[in-house]
């Protein structure tokens, strides 16, 4: 069966994307591969089809044992044969996999790192094997942002198994880190593909100068304007991920927590109550995502600013797997720049880790195309603005603000550069705190000059002055301001500067879902069916159901039997007959057979309701 034909048959595609076909061919011609395709870019299937095409088996290393499971039940809901071999498997689950391998019934397992080079001297040298796929290859390498050691003795794998093509696959590494890859694992010669990294069904938005509870307001509302679809909110501390889970609680909204801290069991829960569409929400620290493959999160919150722009890109591409449009809310503030820096500087890595932070900063602060920014640090150009981020849709306002940066300075300079951020404010503002009054700033030039501001507004622009070079932050000297010398060019009238309007926000209203882009859908033309169709959102209700259903009736994620992609198709088409229900794009044939009759019943019963 040719490739093509592999691709409609278990996945219902009619074409493959961008570099599929090449990785695909230079994998069964026998070559070793590295792969750079963002997340929800269709990387599985460069090694799923070369799986089904050769013969054996094709081996698949995966760092979690929830990912496995993900990956295993979609390969077996498109009817392959596929299965997990990992610590979670009764000893008769773990007899029967092996049987069906050692017959070659298997056409893909997973493993994880330890466990195939545990098995090497045992199954994997009593079967056939077609291709190594090393999954979230990132991790191999020291200058990733998830290094973890046991992925480094892949290595050996061609020593041990020298005719057999290794596939790295990876949605983040910047160039540092692919070379990193190749010699790590000692690839041979490989042929390396970069896709684009641009992921345009994602929205990216920044939101500045609010504090905690007005940040805790605007996701109470923002959930609420977006009542059926999933997210997940990142936060820098364990802490904080459980207070922000907590005050969601409150609020009516179904919410778990997710971090390190808990049990593996109270893990474990989180992900099947997240993966089934128990709850909405997880609240987490960054060690959740990565364990599973649901298509449909909606959304993505980073409730604190990450380390770096590889961190983010990687959580950011948690959402939108299935294509559909999704939304990234990004909270930047001061006391996150203060935090992470103080984690670089206390790092074994201070001068790479301060450098990515400030990568991030400059994203965060830009006024410019913030995919652009994103894809220009994984060394992808593009010339034009993406619009669908917040600075293409509301370019920021600039004015002079010199005067105000001067008045910021003096108090920094009247003060001989000794004093925190937040006495900064309260200088300007005129308050009579206890440090103020302590040391006797409020006799100085500088007090009340700025107290027609709110503080919030203070703070932002001293987060702008930061970001401009004008202030810096010294760590070893208890975070006090110094000022620089783009700074004191400022301050004595030699040079000014602009600075960015900040809209004044509504916190009290719901946050209204963004309307979607309109995205490219691969929709067949029949016969029976208006060309400007447009999708019946009831209707999708329905099958969002039906789907639910069937889900838990089989005990596996509604993602899993049919993504939102591919709902909003059928709600858009609204096949009457099974053989239509298969010529949607993202239903195979095991699907239409499974599935076909269910759905077609489903949408008749409902227009025979609607003509009632």
């Amino acid at each position: 069966m040719k490739i093509e034909q592999l691709l409609k048959r278990f996945f219902g595609y009619n074409s493959f994307r961008t570099k599929q076909r090449e990785i695909i061919e230079s994998a069964i011609n026998g070559n070793d591969c590295l792969v750079l395709m963002p997340t929800g870019g269709g990387k599985s299937i460069c090694y799923q089809i070369p799986a089904l095409y050769m013969d054996g088996t094709a081996v698949v290393i995966s760092p979690l044992i929830s990912l496995m499971k993900d990956q295993v039940e979609n390969l077996r809901e498109n009817g392959i044969e596929a299965a997990a071999l990992n610590s979670g498997l009764s000893s008769t689950e773990e007899a029967v996999i092996r049987r069906k391998c050692l017959s070659g019934a298997l056409k893909l397992i997973y493993i994880s790192p330890e466990k195939l080079l545990s098995e090497i001297p045992f199954l994997f040298s009593h079967i056939k094997i077609s291709l190594f796929a090393i999954d979230e290859a990132h991790c191999i390498s020291h200058w990733g942002h998830d290094f973890r050691p046991e992925y480094t003795q892949l290595n050996i794998l061609h020593e041990h198994f020298p005719s057999v093509p290794v596939m790295a696959l990876t949605a983040t590494a910047d160039k540092v880190t692919r070379k990193d890859i190749v010699e790590q694992l000692r690839l041979r010669d490989p042929k390396i593909f970069i896709s684009s990294f641009d992921r345009p069904n994602l929205s990216l938005e920044v939101k500045k100068g609010y504090d905690q509870k007005q940040k805790l307001r605007f996701i109470t509302n923002f959930i609420k304007g977006h009542p059926n679809d999933a997210g997940i909110i990142y936060c820098l501390s364990r802490k904080g991920s459980e207070k922000v889970a907590s005050e969601l609680l409150k609020s009516g909204i179904k919410a778990q927590v997710y971090h390190a801290g808990l049990s593996t069991f109270q893990r474990d829960e989180t992900q099947e109550l997240f993966k089934n569409d128990t709850i909405q929400v997880v609240c987490a620290t960054i060690a959740f995502g990565m364990g599973i493959d649901k298509s449909n999160v909606r959304w993505i919150i980073h409730y604190n600013m990450p380390k770096s722009l590889e961190s983010f890109y990687q959580e950011i591409g948690r959402a939108g797997r299935d294509g559909y449009p999704a939304e990234t809310i990004l909270f930047y503030s001061y006391g996150d720049i203060v935090q992470l820096s103080m984690f670089a500087e206390n790092s074994g890595q201070k001068e790479i880790n301060m450098e990515k932070l400030r990568r991030m900063q400059e994203y965060a602060e830009s006024s410019i195309c913030r995919r652009r920014i994103l894809l220009n640090y994984f060394g992808e150009e593009t010339t034009n603005d993406c619009g669908n981020c917040d600075n293409c849709e509301n370019p920021p306002k600039m004015f002079d603000g010199t005067i105000l940066i001067q008045k910021a300075l003096s108090a920094i300079a009247r003060t001989k550069e000794n004093i925190s951020l937040t006495t900064v404010i309260e200088i300007l503002k005129g308050i009579m705190s206890s440090d103020v009054i302590k040391n006797g700033y409020d006799k100085i030039k500088t007090f009340g000059v700025g107290r027609d501001l709110p503080a919030s507004l203070w703070r932002d622009y001293l987060l702008q002055m930061l970001h401009k070079g004008f202030i810096e932050i010294a760590y070893d000297d208890g975070k006090k301001l110094k000022i620089t010398s783009s700074g004191n060019d400022i301050l004595r009238g030699t040079a000014t500067s602009t600075l960015c309007v900040v809209e004044k926000k509504d916190y009290s209203k719901p946050s209204a879902k963004k309307k979607p882009r309109k995205l490219q859908l691969e929709i067949p033309t029949f016969s029976d069916m208006e060309e400007t169709q447009e999708e019946d959102k009831e209707l999708f209700e329905v099958l969002r159901q039906l789907r639910l259903k069937i889900a838990h009736e089989n005990k596996m994620p509604p993602y899993i039997v049919m993504s939102d992609k591919v709902l909003h198709l059928i709600a858009t088409i609204r096949p009457r007959t099974v053989e239509k229900f298969g010529m949607i794009t993202g239903i195979g044939q095991y699907k239409q057979e499974k599935y076909g009759k269910l759905f077609t019943d489903e949408i008749n019963r409902y227009f025979e309701k609607s003509q009632e």
